[in-house]
C-alpha cells in the first residue's frame, strides 16, 4: 500500500515537473502571443492545479492498488518492433503507442460530452484558454483512470526504451494544444493535434460543436467523422453559455452541481448524443497550404455505439 511519504514525494516530483511545463509554455505564450491573457489570472488558477495534482497522485495510486489486487493480467500484446528503422525506431514506436492510446482517449472524450458533460463543462467554461488555464474538474483524473487507464492496462505495448526527451514532449503536448500562440504544427497537423485544431473543439460557434475530440492525433477524428481543419485565420472565442469559468477553488469544485444537466457540447445550449455527433459527415476546410489529404469515408458510430 502506498505510504504517505511515498505519495508526498510523488506529489512533489509531479508538481515540479508541471511547474516547469507551465513556466516554459507561459514564456512561449508571452513571446509569441495570438491573444494576451491576464498573468494574475494564471497565478490564481495555479491553485486549481495545487489541488488537482495531489488528488490525482493519490487516486491513481489507490486505484492501481485495487486493480492489481484483482490479479487481472493484460490480454493483448501489441509488439512494436521497428528495429529496421535504427535509432528512429524508439521515436516511431512511441508515436504509434501514443496513437493507440489516443483511441481510448478519443472515445472517453466523446463519452464526456454525451454523458459526463456536467463535469467536463468545467474545462470548456474557460474563456482565456492557455497552458495554466487548461485545468479540468478534480474528478477528471478519476474518470480517466476508470475509462482510459484501466482499459489500456489490458494491452501490453512494447516500445523499447523510453527516451527522456520523448517523455518531455508527451508531457508538454496536451498542455500546448491550449496555448494561444502563433506557433503551430503546420502540415503536421494532418496527423498531430495542435493548438489551432484543439481551439475548434473549445469554440462557442455552433458549426464547431462536437469536432476534434482527439488529444494527440487527428486520425481518429478523421476516421469517425468528427474532424474539422480550420482555415489559416480561424481562431474562435471559447467558453460555454451556461456558466462563466470558475474564479475560486470553491466555485471550481462545485461547478458541476450548479450547472443544468445537458448533453453534447453546450456552448450555445446545444443538445445531442455521442452517436449523433459521430454520424456527422467528415468536414474539412482546406485552404491553400492548410490542405490535408483525405482518409477513406468516415465510419458511422451507429455501428459501434447503441442509439441513445
Amino acid at each position: 500500500m502506498p505510504t504517505l511519504v511515498a505519495l508526498l514525494e510523488s506529489t512533489r516530483v509531479s508538481a515540479i515537473a508541471w511547474l516547469h511545463v507551465f513556466v516554459l509554455l507561459t514564456w512561449i505564450e508571452f513571446a509569441f502571443p495570438r491573444e494576451r491573457h491576464s498573468f494574475q489570472r494564471r497565478l490564481t488558477n495555479l491553485s486549481f492545479w495545487a489541488v488537482t495534482i495531489p488528488v490525482t497522485i493519490a487516486s491513481s495510486a489507490y486505484l492501481g492498488l485495487v486493480w492489481r489486487s484483482l490479479g487481472i493480467e493484460p490480454i493483448v500484446n501489441v509488439p512494436l518492433d521497428f528495429a529496421w528503422m535504427g535509432p528512429l525506431s524508439y521515436v516511431f514506436a512511441a508515436i504509434v503507442a501514443a496513437i493507440v492510446g489516443d483511441f481510448f482517449l478519443y472515445w472517453f472524450h466523446r463519452a464526456q460530452h454525451a454523458w459526463l458533460w456536467r463535469f467536463h463543462a468545467v474545462h470548456h467554461s474557460i474563456k482565456e484558454l492557455n497552458a495554466v488555464n487548461s485545468y479540468a474538474h478534480i474528478t477528471e483524473s478519476t474518470f480517466q483512470n476508470l475509462f482510459v487507464v484501466i482499459p489500456t492496462s489490458l494491452f501490453v505495448v512494447d516500445v523499447g526504451p523510453i527516451l527522456p526527451y520523448l517523455v518531455i514532449i508527451m508531457r508538454l503536448h496536451p498542455i500546448f494544444i491550449h496555448s494561444p500562440v502563433k506557433l503551430h504544427f503546420g502540415f503536421l497537423r494532418c496527423i498531430f493535434v495542435d493548438n489551432r485544431i484543439h481551439r475548434i473543439h473549445h469554440s462557442i460557434e455552433e458549426h464547431h460543436f462536437d469536432k476534434n475530440f482527439g488529444v494527440f492525433t487527428t486520425l481518429w477524428d478523421r476516421l469517425f467523422g468528427t474532424a474539422y481543419f480550420p482555415s489559416r485565420d480561424e481562431w474562435p472565442a471559447t467558453g460555454i453559455l451556461e456558466a462563466d469559468e470558475p474564479r475560486t477553488v470553491g466555485e471550481w469544485l462545485l461547478m458541476p452541481w450548479r450547472l443544468n444537466q445537458t448533453t453534447g457540447q453546450a456552448g450555445a445550449g446545444k443538445e445531442g448524443t455521442v452517436t449523433q455527433a459521430a454520424d456527422a459527415v467528415l468536414e474539412l476546410r482546406p485552404v491553400g497550404a492548410d490542405r490535408c489529404p483525405m482518409l477513406p469515408a468516415p465510419v458511422s458510430a451507429g455501428a459501434i455505439l447503441p442509439r441513445a
